[in-house]
């Protein structure tokens, strides 16, 4: 079971920029406490919470796949129009964020001082991390598919490649289906004692996960010390952009084409949709869950909306592991913010292909506590940033992830309720056909 503290991380997580930004300000680059500590000293500490993380993120999101690969049943039929829906809400997602990050380009407002940062934080981040091309990028379809073929087992989980690792997850979880439906060779004793060991190794990863989950508020406030102590209260400023350009495209997935959607194709009025399903946002922002909200969605749908129970259930019980807009929009606007802040001239192709990182990630990394945090360092990764600058930047967007992680909550839970909707009218129009 995961560690509950009185506190909500998002609070736990001001207190930390508050005190962070008070060492900052008071003692700047300069020792105290008799000498023996200094801010720079705390966000060395800080990085190492967070390079952790890292760490624990890659073999996480293999287990999660296979562990909802061998314990989720869906019908054919039904399983293809969920994905269907899925698919549509994605792709205006990333039309949203593409647009916004192409038109308007905001992660230039930080080109002058994303090195100064990133160099404040570590020594040698500035000599090593930034490259006038992402590796591993490149226009030929066939070599960007062949780089995500592992020549071993082992190299994906070494390297951080988050896409064969989950392309690894997916093979090794059909087969171990597939095993478990044919009765492997007339007795699948040991494919049950597999799903044991990988249901238990599942607990085990969230279990460590909760410990350093418990570790990154007091991680953030030494590495806002550090960063506040050399450059003054000025980052904030930097933050709040970035902070805007992210919330901005949320926000337009969430109310404008869910209800949009509910409304022309799910002949659902906006404000039901909205009014009836006020208690699953309002919970969903408030616990900053679209996994906790569970049960509050199902009593909306069914309750309120006058959903059948067969379309809820699937839209929220087993499509919630697909319906995570919320934190593939938020992981692919990200890596292209810092790509653009960095200056990598990123065509379309390279894009999609940051994309579709984000895509397995967030379908992976689903119902895990701060998964979008959890996940972004993977998907940075994909742009060619090194890890040295990744460790950096992710505890400088940590101190704002609290706000965004909240929307991006609202945003799934928004998202399961629309697919419950639009399952639920298809049926409908099945049933009249027939």
């Amino acid at each position: 079971m995961l560690i509950k503290t009185k506190l909500p991380l998002s609070i736990q997580v001001i207190i930390g920029v508050c005190v962070g930004t008070l060492l900052g300000v008071l003692f700047g680059s300069e020792p105290y406490l008799w000498g023996w500590l200094k801010n720079e000293t705390l966000g060395q500490l800080g990085m190492l919470v967070i390079r952790l993380l890292k760490t624990l993120a890659t073999p996480l999101i293999f287990v999660a796949i296979l562990d909802a690969m061998i314990h989720t049943e869906i019908k054919f039929r039904h399983g293809r129009r969920l994905l269907a829906i899925c698919g549509v809400n994605l792709v205006v997602a990333m039309v949203i964020g593409l647009t916004i990050m192409n038109v308007f380009t905001p992660g230039e407002s930080w080109s002058n001082h994303i090195e100064e940062l990133s160099s404040q934080l570590h020594s040698e981040v500035a000599k090593t991390s930034l490259k006038t091309t992402p590796e591993g990028m490149t226009l030929n379809p066939l070599k960007n598919i062949a780089g995500y073929i592992p020549e071993n087992l082992i190299d994906p989980f070494i390297k951080n490649n988050v896409i064969s690792v989950i392309l690894l997850a997916l093979l090794s979880g059909g087969a171990i289906r597939y095993l478990k439906q044919h009765s492997y060779v007339g007795d699948n004793t040991g494919i049950h004692l597999l799903e044991k060991l990988i249901t238990a190794c599942y607990h085990v990863l969230l279990q460590m996960l909760s410990w350093v989950i418990l570790a990154i508020p007091i991680a953030i406030s030494g590495v806002v010390a550090q960063v506040v102590g050399k450059s003054g209260l000025s980052v904030f400023v930097l933050l709040s952009i970035f902070l805007v350009t992210l919330l901005a495209g949320l926000l337009i997935h969430c109310f404008i084409y869910y209800p949009l959607m509910a409304s022309l194709v799910g002949r659902m009025p906006v404000k039901r949709y909205l009014g009836q399903g006020a208690d699953a946002i309002v919970m969903a922002f408030s616990t900053n869950s679209s996994l906790v909200t569970v049960p509050v969605t199902l009593r909306c749908l069914t309750e309120k909306m006058g959903v059948s129970t067969r379309s809820a259930r699937l839209s929220a019980l087993i499509g919630t592991n697909l319906n995570n807009d919320g934190i593939i929009l938020y992981e692919a606007m990200t890596a292209l913010f810092l790509a653009q802040a960095i200056g990598f001239n990123l065509d379309i192709s390279q894009q999609l292909l940051i994309v579709a990182a984000a895509v397995m990630v967030g379908v992976g990394i689903s119902g895990i506590p701060e998964a979008g945090l959890i996940a972004l360092p993977l998907v940075l990764s994909t742009i060619g940033l090194s890890e040295q600058l990744i460790v950096a930047i992710i505890p400088l967007i940590a101190t704002i992830d609290w706000i965004i992680a909240r929307v991006r909550s609202v945003v799934n839970v928004m998202s399961d309720m629309l697919v419950a909707i639009l399952l639920d009218r298809f049926e409908e129009k099945e049933v009249v056909n027939d």
